[in-house]
């Protein structure tokens, strides 16, 4: 498996909202950034993602425009255009913004999320 195959695996995972999944794609040293904290332990991050699946009902994440921007044996970083639709108080929501992903291949050969930074993107 390679480090494209590891972020598709790891955005299905997102979309079962269940965390003990997402967490086999997410390496053990992996820091999260979003807008409004960083996450630096699995726990933390485990908890950012409960919270968002708590607010954001049948929440469908995806990405667009990606683009690996620097990959070598053992890291590839990507950039992409992130969507989520859902539920928001009741209502259907949708949203987007940008995304760094940064994988890594551990000594097994393994492609693991070691970072992710989330962002809002551009107003236009």
């Amino acid at each position: 498996m390679g480090y494209q195959e590891a972020l598709e695996g790891y955005i299905a995972a997102t979309n079962t909202h269940d965390f003990d999944e997402v967490s086999k794609w997410v390496s053990a040293d992996a820091v999260y950034w979003f807008t409004d904290t960083s996450c630096t332990t699995k726990e933390a991050i485990r908890s950012y993602f409960g919270q968002a699946w708590d607010m954001v009902k049948e929440e469908v994440y995806t990405a667009e425009d990606l683009s690996w921007i620097a990959v070598s044996e053992t890291q590839a970083v990507c950039i992409y255009t992130y969507h989520w639709e859902g539920i928001y108080q009741g209502k259907p929501a949708s949203g987007n913004g940008r995304a760094t992903n940064v994988f890594a291949a551990g000594q097994d050969g393994e492609w693991k999320l070691i970072h992710e930074h989330l962002s809002a993107g551009e107003k236009r």
